[in-house]
């Protein structure tokens, strides 16, 4: 995947991709700017041991492309970045390294804010934060926000009860039987919420701290072996919350859910996965929609972060996945698609006003 590429449905256009190197720490970063149509690009910074460079670039491209369509369905008036630090962090992370990232971040003079990510956490954004301005997601003794997978659950919640009222005609999951696979930072909190809506809930996680979490906190949760087991278990809606690429050539046809809603990002392992999907039936709330709940929460830090506030942004994804499929209805398109159009369209019409000038 090149970054220059835009033709065809792996195409990129990203404005600016930067590489950043330090030696001295070891640290090799690329961030990522898709699209500043909106406003300044956010986006989390993913620290991962890539087999490869480019899988490292590769990743980087996908992931922000997909937070500039993020953003835009939040009604965020910011663009689409990501970043990726490239290496074992239980091997790299350091003060030093983190900081040295954190100035380049600054060298890009607000264009990008970055915030946690796969293999980073508050803590790192504080230590980041002491290097650039540009950084959300810290913690709440530095006035951020705290753990963003709070309201990104919360949102996957919310958007889950659309797609429930869409299929069953009740924006509840009461009685449903709900399928997690990974009970890590928002699969836990998703967990909590079902149960509280009087679901029952099945998952799996590969980690074992996660299952010994799982059988203290909600006893009622069915622990099952994998993924496999889960997905061709009886289950009414499978949420996927672990790493992205879940939804494939070998997944979806084994699927038993009507319902697909998860907090992962990049579900579709491919583009027609989302056709694969609606030819069996399968209702497929797009990921960057439903899981914006964490991007909501970090981005209003940029204001002067308030929880009540934050978390009512999010409890409006219930209405956005409601619109999102009423149009697909409509269109006769798969419900990606139709997130897509409405993205794509925010975008253009919003940011043709920064074509009026202003000194």
């Amino acid at each position: 995947m090149g970054v220059f590429h835009t033709e065809g449905t792996d195409a990129t256009g990203h404005e600016q991709v930067v590489f950043c190197q330090d030696r001295h720490t070891g640290l090799k970063a690329v961030i990522g700017i898709y699209s500043t149509a909106l406003g300044p690009a956010l986006g989390g910074t993913r620290f991962y041991p890539y087999a490869t460079e480019e899988d490292a670039v590769a990743d980087v491209l996908q992931l922000s492309r997909a937070m500039a369509y993020k953003n835009a369905m939040a009604g965020l008036d910011l663009g689409g970045g990501k970043a990726v630090i490239w290496g074992d962090p239980a091997e790299l992370k350091s003060e030093a390294l983190l900081r040295a990232y954190g100035r380049f971040v600054q060298s890009l003079n607000g264009r990008y804010y970055t915030a946690c990510d796969v293999g980073t956490y508050v803590p790192d954004m504080d230590l980041i934060a002491r290097e650039t301005r540009y950084v959300t997601g810290r913690s709440v003794e530095h006035g951020g926000a705290g753990d963003s997978s709070v309201l990104t659950a919360w949102g996957v919640f919310q958007g889950m009860r659309a797609a429930a009222e869409h299929t069953w005609g009740s924006p509840t999951l009461a009685g449903r039987r709900v399928g997690i696979a990974g009970l890590g930072k928002v699969g836990k909190y998703l967990a909590g919420h079902l149960i509280e809506d009087g679901a029952a809930v099945v998952a799996t996680d590969v980690s074992e701290a996660a299952r010994g979490w799982a059988r203290t906190s909600y006893p009622q949760i069915d622990l099952v072996e994998d993924t496999t087991a889960l997905i061709t278990s009886e289950i009414d809606v499978y949420a996927p919350c672990a790493l992205g690429g879940a939804l494939d050539d070998d997944t979806v046809p084994l699927l038993r859910a009507k319902v697909v809603t998860g907090g992962a990002n990049n579900q579709l392992a491919h583009p027609g996965i989302e056709k694969l999907l609606e030819e069996r039936g399968i209702l497929y709330t797009p990921d960057y929609v439903v899981n914006a709940g964490g991007v909501i929460q970090v981005a209003d830090e940029i204001e002067g972060f308030n929880f009540d506030r934050a978390k009512l942004r999010a409890t409006g994804i219930f209405q956005t996945t409601r619109r999102i499929l009423e149009l697909a209805r409509e269109e006769g398109v798969p419900p990606a698609v139709a997130a897509d159009r409405l993205a794509e369209r925010r975008m253009t019409e919003v940011g043709r006003l920064r074509g009026i000038y202003l000194r």
